[in-house]
């Protein structure tokens, strides 16, 4: 749900921080008093086009940021955790706007792109009443909330991994088909790369071996002097080497002991030190004797690596990677080798999954085919009662050109406003109001099985009044008992059946004018209340009506 929504420099608004509640608010206010910009400004954080003429005038920028509680959200979680912005159960929209034009968007922080602030939005929040933010207006989420109330989960993940599984094995058909039109040209290739590398018996590790050997043995002059060198230098020197140097020093200090005990360290450090010296002598000696400086063998070795190289280039590979490439290329060896058998297979995998596909979705079209004449019933009702006399909804349910993981059915909402008028699809609706009541009465219906936490309804009493824009107003109250729902209404009744209420109102200093928006408590309710109803001249008997209204609203949840 929409917990703050902060506003800076925007059109009139100066500077408005908001908090929200759940369930219903309304939104009231005289008419041109700015209750479209708050609207706005929500429309840039779902990712609205920027205009530069949106920036306060004198501003360089403006700021716009929400607070959005998403602890109950999965599917935004994972979204936000595939995107890396997660935030551990809150979710920041933030956009700038500079008065140059440029603007930027952020999500927990992080600059994104618009296409991204969009999609989030249209997980979070859903204006009806203008189409822009409408998901109804979408085939995928028609489809989407008619099998939410059908409640056949099992049924759908059954078409979609069918769906999947049927895909794969078509196009490991088509490969071997492909494959297979030139057969034995590609078995002699196979054969003939199988075989080379099979004579080349490359081993794991051994080019590492190999490298080692070959740079040592390169080098088997320069080892064998520098070692010897050292050797001399170390120990075989009887007079200079540096173990006889230190040897001639312990003896000295050992002398001193008797005479001072305090340099016992002194001569058991030269005496390791010696013992040191011996063991580096014995592993120099060691190693020059087993320095091979085999000219035969560096050849030997030189040539196994070029050979090697020269493979490994052929099939543009590194020389490490020529092992697996042996093994792939036997794997594919023997699948065509046997290419006759595994094309019999595959085709029976395809056509036993085209059948089950086929054998599902139909049951799945059959399960929305009675689902949706229940919700034709019902949505239709629910119009009638909204002010839509002789309004019709009908979800048509046609086939698919091309099948799909969602199963073979066109799905459109479509509805006829008036008797005798022919059914178009909803996104052609003629006016707001009515768009947005028919919304209303589809989510009214669909309420436990919405997955946008968030509704704002605009323009929803538009050509209403009395005891309609009442049952507007209930239907808005109860719908507002699972969702956090906002409405931007100019009719008493509608107002009074809120569970918060919101009073824009605009005002002018004489050089600026500005918009506020502020919460009222139950006696600035009544006042609002009675100024929608009474007009320029509020009586005694407007304030009890508007009172009254109230009450009635209290009583009635």
């Amino acid at each position: 749900m929409l917990n703050h929504i902060r506003i800076r420099n925007f059109a009139i608004i100066d500077h408005l921080d908001l908090d929200f509640k759940n369930k219903l608010t309304t939104l009231t206010g005289e008419t041109g008093a700015g209750k479209s910009i708050l609207l706005g400004a929500l429309g840039l954080l779902l990712g609205d086009r920027a205009d530069s003429d949106s920036v306060r005038t004198g501003s360089s920028k403006a700021e716009i940021s929400a607070e959005f509680d998403i602890t109950q959200l999965a599917s935004v979680n994972n979204w936000l955790s595939d995107k890396e912005l997660d935030a551990d159960g809150d979710c920041l929209l933030r956009r700038r706007l500079g008065a140059d034009g440029r603007s930027r968007a952020f999500i927990n922080g992080s600059p994104v792109p618009l296409q991204d602030m969009r999609q989030l939005g249209e997980m979070l929040v859903d204006i009806h009443g203008q189409h822009e933010h409408q998901s109804l207006m979408k085939a995928d989420m028609q489809r989407q909330l008619l099998d939410d109330y059908a409640n056949h989960p099992e049924l759908l993940n059954k078409v979609k991994t069918t769906f999947t599984n049927w895909n794969l094995q078509k196009e490991k058909l088509n490969n071997l088909q492909t494959a297979c039109k030139d057969k034995n040209d590609r078995l002699d290739l196979l054969r003939f790369h199988v075989t080379e590398l099979e004579e080349l018996g490359l081993l794991k590790g051994e080019i590492e071996k190999l490298q080692h050997e070959h740079k040592t043995l390169a080098n088997a002059d320069l080892l064998s002097d520098n070692t010897s060198s050292a050797l001399v230098s170390l120990y075989d020197s009887e007079e200079n080497s540096v173990y006889a140097q230190i040897s001639q020093q312990a003896s000295k200090i050992e002398d001193l002991l008797a005479t001072d005990n305090s340099l016992t360290p002194a001569f058991e450090m030269l005496a390791e030190a010696m013992v040191q010296i011996e063991e580096t002598a014995s592993l120099l000696r060691d190693y020059n004797d087993n320095l091979n400086s085999d000219t035969e063998r560096f050849n030997e070795v030189e040539t196994r690596l070029g050979l090697i190289h020269d493979l490994s280039r052929k099939h543009q590979l590194e020389p490490d990677q020529l092992i697996n490439l042996h093994e792939t290329l036997i794997k594919e060896l023997n699948e065509l080798d046997n290419a006759d058998e595994n094309l019999s297979q595959l085709e029976t995998n395809v056509e036993n999954l085209n059948k089950e596909y086929l054998t599902l979705t139909k049951k799945l079209t059959d399960a929305r085919k009675k689902t949706s004449k229940k919700l034709n019933k019902e949505i239709s009702e629910s119009m009638q009662t909204l002010g839509m006399s002789g309004g019709k909804f009908e979800i048509k349910i046609s086939a698919r050109d091309t099948a799909s993981a969602n199963g073979l059915d066109q799905i459109e909402y479509q509805v006829s406003t008036n008797t005798g008028q022919p059914f178009k699809a909803l996104a052609k609706t003629a006016s707001g109001g009515e768009l947005a009541r028919i919304s209303l009465a589809i989510q009214m219906i669909t309420a436990q099985q919405g997955r946008i936490p968030t509704l704002i309804f605009d323009e929803v009493d538009s050509g209403i009044g009395g005891g309609i824009a009442e049952i507007v107003g209930k239907h808005l109250r109860m719908l507002g008992e699972s969702r956090q729902v906002f409405c931007i209404t100019h009719l008493p009744q509608v107002a009074s059946q809120a569970h918060h209420h919101m009073q824009v109102y605009k005002h002018s200093d004489g050089k600026e004018t500005r918009t506020e928006i502020i919460p009222l408590e139950m006696k600035q309710r009544v006042d609002e209340i009675s100024r929608m109803l009474g007009g320029l001249e509020i009586t005694q008997q407007t304030i009890d009506h508007a009172r009254d209204m109230l009450k009635r609203s209290q009583l009635d949840a």
